[in-house]
């Protein structure tokens, strides 16, 4: 209980610490084929901001569009258009998710795939902040190469032909893996190797995070949807309905498009309440430790100060 406690006085010191990116200039969007991309609300408008401008702040590119979570009041939508050059609003009601899941960030999954026919797509989560120069970005957009953020640490970052994947990280095979009761990432890496994908006949897989990941353009949903179709055969309906399905799919989709990138880990962090690498350039501040500690806030605080800079200079 405290600890909840102590989560949400941070979280409110956070919108009220941050509040002065409100002050800062608004992105000078550009049609040149690249889209950032968010699924977000009301409750993050802050973070949001600081998570977007950031970014474009060191890519130099693109231009924003979001999907409303339901929640964005027009009050949102009004700073939202003074501050990232009038961006296209979707609403999640809108979202035909066909045989996929509905809610656990598909809809934007599912969205973004559907864009990526003509854009090259970057999702970025409302808890990143950029922090330093991103060239690695720049050369995966302009190679037309998917990239995604590594989900862990202390993993060898590979893209592994299904199979090995399955030797590698389950060598017990699903002895000890319980398909109810683990998290749905375990449960459905554990059997992808039992998975047919019609279409694909050698698939890949990386355990990547959809927290900020990019998408090739030229792509579609299709892959996304027959890899649901065959994890949810596999692992239940529940299950697979279950938060965290929609990351195992964006995992599958980047691990097989043409030669993706991964984002070096020492520049590219998601952090895990332990210190940050001194050349991080993008952090993602996950859930479970985004309110440990004040890096989160001090960060953030940083990269708004820096966006008052270029307005200064």
């Amino acid at each position: 209980m405290i600890e909840e406690i102590n989560w949400h006085v941070k979280q409110a010191l956070y919108k009220r610490l941050c509040r002065p990116v409100l002050a800062t200039p608004p992105i000078r969007p550009v049609d040149d084929g690249v889209v950032l991309f968010s699924m977000m609300g009301s409750a993050v408008l802050i973070p949001y901001l600081v998570a977007v401008k950031s970014l474009h702040h060191h890519l130099r590119r693109g231009r924003v569009m979001l999907l409303d979570d339901g929640t964005l009041t027009p009050d949102d939508r009004a700073i939202l258009k003074a501050h990232l050059g009038d961006p296209k609003i979707l609403s999640i009601h809108d979202v035909d998710v066909g045989p996929c899941p509905n809610g656990g960030t598909w809809e934007r999954l599912l969205t973004l795939l559907d864009l990526s026919a003509d854009n090259y797509m970057i999702q970025l989560d409302s808890d990143t902040v950029t922090v330093g120069p991103v060239p690695e970005l720049a050369e995966a957009i302009d190679a037309n190469r998917s990239f995604t953020l590594l989900g862990e640490s202390d993993i060898v970052p590979a893209v592994l032909p299904v199979p090995e994947f399955v030797r590698e990280h389950f060598p017990q095979g699903t002895e000890g893996v319980s398909l109810s009761q683990s998290h749905v990432q375990r449960a459905t890496e554990s059997v992808m190797d039992r998975l047919e994908i019609p279409g694909l006949a050698a698939p890949r897989y990386v355990r990547g995070c959809a927290g900020f990941a990019g998408f090739a353009r030229g792509g579609d949903r299709g892959l996304a949807t027959r890899f649901s179709q065959a994890a949810e055969a596999a692992v239940g309906r529940a299950k697979w309905c279950e938060w965290g399905s929609e990351q195992v799919a964006s995992n599958f989709v980047v691990a097989n498009a043409a030669d993706p990138v991964l984002l070096p880990a020492d520049r590219y962090v998601n952090h895990w309440n332990t210190p940050l690498p001194g050349d991080s350039r993008m952090i993602h501040f996950i859930g479970t430790y985004r309110f440990h500690g004040m890096e989160y806030l001090a960060r953030s605080r940083a990269a708004i100060r820096a966006l008052g800079e270029r307005q200064a200079a």
